[in-house]
């Protein structure tokens, strides 16, 4: 259950794009449990079926809190692809609960009670970097992976200017 920490300075191994969703719920009203809480359980039944299926592209995740209201997941994928197909997959939970929500939301039995939201960005290579000190894999480094601090440069401006073989390869091939 305890993780050790990895000792010294680290970084996420993390090649190409990276897919990034930032998904969660705010409760507005507290009293409405009926409302906010079936929205709570959902998303951790579906972080649960998608760890049981890693082909689907979720490579890891990060349950936070932003407030005694607000609660989100950072999620990390392999494509955004992959999680474009599984929103719109009718054998995932996702759909169903979406349009459960919408529908409800119609007939205004939602409305005011619970909030959700989500932000997705893919982050071309060479736009983003990561350190950890003294951490256990983290974040990116737990969903891509991680190396010694070494391997991608000791400053932050060296971690933004690593490319990978392939987009090495890339860019060769171009020219």
């Amino acid at each position: 259950m305890f993780v050790k920490p990895t000792l010294g300075r680290t970084t996420a191994a993390a090649e190409g794009d990276v897919v990034v969703l930032l998904i969660g719920m705010r409760i507005n009203r507290f009293w409405a449990v009926h409302h906010w809480f079936p929205v709570a359980l959902g998303m951790l039944r579906m972080l649960r079926q998608l760890q049981k299926a890693p082909e689907r592209g979720l490579l890891g995740h990060v349950l936070l809190t932003a407030s005694p209201r607000t609660y989100y997941v950072v999620q990390y994928w392999e494509s955004k692809e992959k999680l474009y197909a599984f929103a719109s997959s009718p054998d995932m939970l996702h759909q169903r609960a979406w349009a459960l929500f919408n529908r409800r939301e119609r007939e205004g039995k939602v409305r005011g009670h619970v909030g959700q939201w989500h932000e997705a960005y893919v982050v071309p290579e060479g736009s983003y970097e990561s350190i950890y000190v003294d951490m256990p894999a983290f974040g990116l480094a737990a969903a891509h992976g991680q190396l010694p601090l070494e391997k991608r440069g000791r400053y932050a401006k060296d971690r933004f200017a690593y490319r990978s073989k392939a987009k090495v390869k890339a860019a060769e091939e171009a020219r």
